[in-house]
């Protein structure tokens, strides 16, 4: 195990280096001068110049990128802002927390209902239950989430009045006012995790119930509650961990629709801003902590296996 792990930390490390490249470089292939943008057309070339010489934006690209990693290394340093010299990293810290409180309840409440939706579809095979669910999962998939957001809004927030046309608050600020303002974000954020989460567990429980041990212990008297939790649906939740673990990094990769419908200044917003505005620091930062996240869900995923499947640990020795 220990070994395993090993391996997974190094594996781990050299993705995130490879991801910062990668993000630095293509930030600086986009067209367009973020000097000119900050500066304005009426700038004269010694004053744009002068910014980018203030901002290393003419050295070479090999020591750009040296300085921005190795600040970020030794200080969580990501510089400041090309475009209002604000503190990159404050930026983050001010709008990172807003995110994960729209995703992370998204995600907890797509786990909670997609798994006993999945498992009872499953069990319930061919019956009203299991075609009404097929019907709202397959609907959920296939309906892009802009669209229920926008239309949630026109019926609950300008018809019905139920919930606010944008905005957000604080749990820490107001409590209230943050679920009043979020419900709807986060319920739109977790119907697809839902959907997915039910779609795959029944899947892979389908096939799970059709192997020759669950048979065996039916055969000895088991109960079928028995059976499902604690034979089939333990082999069968190995795959859906790797979709649960795919859905972590949307928590803040994927809030740029939902922030911008709703203007929730959010990690989203800050991203499509800094694109916009050829804000180089501003994007690596952003696109990188996605990255990262990325990779520490696939880390988390990995470590579950080896908990839930014996063979991995055994075979990682």
């Amino acid at each position: 195990m220990p070994l395993y792990i090993t391996r997974r930390l190094l594996v781990m490390l050299g993705l995130a280096l490879v991801v910062s490249v990668l993000v630095f470089l293509m930030m600086r292939m986009l067209p367009g001068d973020p000097a000119l943008i900050a500066l304005g057309d009426s700038a004269s070339a010694a004053e744009i110049t002068a910014f980018r010489d203030r901002l290393g934006l003419n050295d070479p690209l090999a020591l750009q990128y040296w300085h921005w990693i190795s600040r970020i290394v030794t200080g969580w340093d990501f510089g400041q802002s090309v475009l209002n010299q604000q503190d990159v990293s404050e930026m983050i810290s001010q709008r990172l927390p807003n995110t994960l409180m729209i995703g992370l309840p998204s995600l907890v409440i797509g786990i909670l209902l997609g798994l006993p939706i999945g498992v009872v579809t499953a069990v319930r095979r061919g019956s009203w239950v299991d075609q009404a669910f097929a019907v709202l999962v397959n609907g959920f998939l296939g309906t892009p989430r802009f669209l229920i957001a926008i239309f949630g809004v026109l019926i609950l927030a300008l018809k019905l009045r139920l919930i606010p046309l944008q905005g957000y608050t604080a749990p820490w600020v107001d409590f209230g006012a943050y679920v009043h303002k979020a419900i709807w974000p986060v319920f739109v954020n977790s119907i697809y995790i839902i959907a997915v989460v039910a779609r795959h567990t029944r899947s892979n429980l389908l096939e799970v119930l059709q192997q020759d041990y669950i048979r065996t212990a039916r055969a000895n008297g088991l109960s079928e509650l028995r059976v499902i939790l604690r034979h089939a649906l333990k082999n069968g939740l190995i795959p859906v961990i790797t979709i649960i673990g795919l859905e972590l990094p949307q928590i803040v990769g994927g809030a740029i629709v939902i922030e911008t419908i709703f203007n929730i200044p959010g990690i989203g917003q800050l991203v499509m801003k800094g694109v916009t505005g050829r804000d180089y620091l501003v994007v690596q930062a952003a696109v990188l902590i996605i990255s990262v996240v990325t990779i520490l869900s696939n880390f988390v995923v990995d470590m579950t296996y080896a908990l839930i499947d014996p063979r991995i640990r055994s075979a990682s020795r």
